[in-house]
């Protein structure tokens, strides 16, 4: 059978530092093949090469065995390539079918755009994954992960024999990963090559046939997935066990409790909710997706509001709920901060630089504002301390990898002094090896004395980072366990038989 693809020898370098050296990968159709690596290792900038979103310095790509060089995305998306990159591209001002049918609208007889033909291929194409989603909705109203499945509706309506996905799950939640998993086996069913993205080692083993995985831009090797297991896929990839991405907890348990909530009630209708947060300690939020994790998160800064209750910092109550223009402030003045799942569209300011970027928290603390260097000590000490890695600091932020934006995003709340953490979903995005780094950096502010509440979808994470896991469910404690006690099956027991 002949390769969908072939790409041989690729180099590409980038100011003068070399992001793909001589690799070699091929596509054969009816597979699904993952594309593994750390953050830098060179994924995204191979599969941007066969999207013709950027040229290689050198080699060949063929596509059904003639060579191909393309220009621009819609010669690759002419030529069958439809790509979802992991950074969202839709156009917030732009309802769902004018963005899933940007540059290729149908027209009437008259050459005007066909509205009503357009929302309806739309609306059928959403249905075909599962989504009753109206096509005339803006997109800036859409939560991420439905802005993510739009994304994906937008390569499959293509029609394209080669689809890329770029972490296609980042955003999803188990039910949503399902319904988009069986996309996927019916496009290798209908012989199309599938080139899947993602950090998920359980979605790898779930849905891909075949792996490849780079290293500072050069070829590891490619097996089938049958032939490895996610033991030895970490060890290829970054050089250790998956034992050893959890740095060991610490065996002092500290009694102090640093916040506490209390009578919370998420809806009027909601169970009573409360929960304790210990100094040195790391507190998980656990349960199934959508049971009121991220409300009852969100309701201690002011970003929803909770029918009642009360939040005590180190004894300080504060009634709930807080506004939503000054919640965060208001929080941030008790020491504590929020790390929103979201760090581009809520965190970070992706063309301002680096430094900015860390020191932007300590500029709102004065009237006028400072320029970055007369935090330089603060600079210094963050890109040390959480070993950032970028070429300079006026770097701009949305330029490095996901994994140093997180660290960045962390470290922006570290400088301000913070000792509580309220985190969404700290490693969304970021590769095995970032994910070992801020596991370790958070592990080692809970040893020095900070507290930390963190939000994950991936319950092994939750079981490996954190010391106690409360288990949601309607929006109010069902469960607490010990995380070195706690199993998956033991959450999601507690999750459903409440």
């Amino acid at each position: 059978m002949q390769p969908l693809v072939q790409m041989a020898s690729i180099s590409k370098t980038f100011g003068g530092i070399a992001a793909l050296e001589n690799v070699d990968f091929q596509l054969m159709p009816g597979s699904v093949h993952a594309l593994m690596g750390e953050n830098g290792a060179g994924k995204s900038t191979l599969m941007k090469i066969l999207a013709g979103v950027v040229q290689p310095d050198s080699g060949v790509v063929r596509k059904n065995g003639e060579v191909v060089r393309f220009s621009s995305p819609r010669e690759a998306l002419d030529a069958g390539v439809s790509t979802v990159f992991q950074e969202h591209s839709l156009l917030s001002n732009l309802s769902i079918a004018e963005n899933m049918y940007l540059g290729k609208e149908p027209l009437t007889r008259l050459g005007r755009v066909d509205k009503l033909l357009m929302e309806q291929n739309a609306r059928d194409t959403l249905r075909g994954l599962g989504l009753e989603l109206d096509p005339a909705t803006l997109v800036g109203n859409l939560s991420i992960a439905e802005r993510q499945f739009v994304e994906i509706a937008r390569g499959i309506s293509a029609r394209a024999d080669i689809v890329i996905l770029d972490e296609p799950t980042a955003a999803l939640n188990a039910a949503d990963v399902d319904v988009l998993n069986a996309q996927i086996l019916a496009l290798r069913k209908a012989q199309k090559a599938v080139v899947y993205i993602s950090h998920r080692m359980e979605e790898i083993f779930k849905v891909c046939d075949t792996i490849t995985v780079l290293k500072d831009g050069r070829n590891v090797d490619t097996v089938a997935v049958s032939a490895i297991t996610p033991k030895e896929l970490i060890a290829m990839m970054v050089g250790r066990e998956l034992a050893e991405l959890f740095p060991p907890r610490s065996a002092q348990r500290n009694s102090e409790i640093v916040l506490s909530i209390d009578g919370l009630r998420l809806t009027p209708g909601a169970p009573l909710c409360s929960i304790v947060l210990h100094r040195g300690e790391i507190v998980a939020l656990a349960g199934l997706e959508g049971q009121g994790q991220r409300e009852l998160v969100r309701s201690l800064v002011g970003q929803y509001a909770a029918h009642e209750g009360r939040v005590r910092v180190r004894g300080t109550e504060l009634a709930l709920p807080l506004s939503e223009d000054d919640g965060i402030r208001v929080l941030q003045a008790f020491g504590v901060s929020f790390v929103p799942e979201d760090r581009k569209l809520e965190g970070l300011f992706l063309d301002l630089s680096l430094a900015h970027n860390l020191t932007i928290g300590l500029h709102s603390r004065h009237f006028e504002l400072k320029p970055a260097s007369a935090h330089r000590d603060v600079i210094a000490n963050s890109i040390k301390s959480l070993s950032i890695k970028a070429a300079k600091l006026t770097t701009p932020v949305g330029t490095l990898s996901g994994g140093n934006q997180q660290k960045v995003l962390l470290g922006r709340y570290l400088a301000l002094g913070a000792d509580i953490l309220l985190i969404e979903e700290p490693t969304r995005g970021v590769d095995v090896g970032a994910k070992a780094e801020i596991y370790k950096l958070l592990r080692h502010y809970a040893n020095e004395g900070g507290a930390v509440i963190v939000l994950s979808r991936e319950t092994l994470e939750l079981i490996g980072l954190c010391d106690r896991l409360y288990v949601i469910h309607d929006r109010h404690v069902v469960a607490e366990m010990p995380a070195e006690e706690a199993t998956e099956h033991a959450i999601l027991e507690a999750a459903l038989h409440r």
